[in-house]
């Protein structure tokens, strides 16, 4: 028999268990669960774990407090281009997104708040996506001066077509949980106060189905997100990875820092 897999180790996501259903929250609560450099390599390596974990068939994945992620910590950036540490890496990048398309078990996502940049593309991703009414998202890439590529370009198309899509990740303005619902970016807007339960019953009614049943239909319909994402996530990433070393990013970051509006010069 396997071995319950030990998410202890992990400092940026809290894992809880409720029977068969596994809840994984992103935890980095003083930025609003903000993804720095600790978080983006736990990402790398959730899914994968818990695809592993013999504990449980369905996954929730969820931010600790009051946001679901404010997207990529700007200060972590800046040390990036002034003092050399090391940024976003494109190889976990694209094992969060493979990973999470991979894990078989179903994975619902329950969105508070801001759910921005790559927090918004791993919610997204997830197979049915519950959101508080004060919840939002967006994907500011291009506020920050570099491209959607860890993942945006690949589902916000899927889930609202190509037009909204391109509008969306063009101006980086974000989607209130109502207009999400409405125009297909997630499955339910409920009010904050019955998120909890909603999402408990939810992943009580699949934990309680016929679960291989359940998993290999999810694993069928993903085979052509799977498919798509392998042939656009290698160029995206690879044109974000350029425009980190752009001016217009160390413009962006520093005037968000700095509480100004940011000077492009398309350089």
């Amino acid at each position: 028999m396997r071995k319950s897999v030990d998410f202890d180790g992990y400092t940026r996501v809290k894992a809880s268990r409720q029977g068969r259903v596994l809840t994984l929250a992103l935890s980095n609560p003083a930025l609003m669960n903000a993804v720095d450099g600790d978080m983006h390599r736990e990402l790398s390596s959730l899914f994968l774990d818990a695809a592993d974990d013999p504990d449980s068939d369905v996954v929730v994945l969820t931010g600790e407090g009051a946001a679901f992620s404010a997207g990529g910590d700007l200060n972590w950036m800046k040390r990036g281009f002034e003092a050399g540490e090391k940024g976003p890496d494109a190889a976990e990048a694209k094992r969060i997104v493979f990973s999470l398309l991979d894990l078989e078990k179903p994975i619902i996502a329950k969105v508070r708040g801001p759910a921005v940049g790559l927090g918004a593309t791993i919610a997204l991703m997830c197979d049915v996506i519950f959101a508080s009414d004060n919840a939002r998202f967006a994907d500011p890439h291009v506020r920050a001066g570099i491209v959607a590529g860890d993942g945006g370009a690949i589902i916000w198309p899927q889930l609202v077509g190509y037009a909204r899509a391109k509008e969306y990740l063009m101006t980086g303005d974000p989607v209130s949980a109502e207009e999400a619902e409405r125009i297909g970016l997630i499955n339910h807007v409920v009010p904050d106060a019955e998120l909890d339960a909603r999402v408990d019953a939810f992943a009580a009614k699949l934990a309680g189905g016929a679960t291989q049943a359940i998993k290999y239909s999810k694993v069928s319909v993903n085979i052509g997100l799977k498919q798509l994402a392998h042939s656009i996530l290698d160029t995206s990433i690879g044109y974000e990875m350029l425009t980190f070393t752009t001016e217009d990013h160390k413009e962006a970051v520093r005037s968000f820092l700095e509480k100004r509006k940011p000077v492009f010069t398309g350089r």
